[in-house]
């Protein structure tokens, strides 16, 4: 005796930011760059900010 069994298909994902987010937080990252300028990790907020940027436009 054999079972079939069924395979469902996987759903489709759902985004979980919207553009709107992405702006607010690019947005949050330029704030706390200007209020931060000598910190070190502020690098890493620059690189974040600029890839937000890029996120919006796709």
């Amino acid at each position: 005796m054999t079972t079939a069994t069924a395979t469902a298909e996987p759903t489709r994902a759902r985004a979980v930011l919207s553009n709107e987010d992405f702006k607010l937080l690019q947005e949050a990252c330029l704030f706390y760059l200007k209020a931060h300028e000598d910190d070190p990790i502020s690098s890493k907020y620059s690189a974040l900010y600029h890839r937000l940027g890029s996120a919006i436009r796709r």
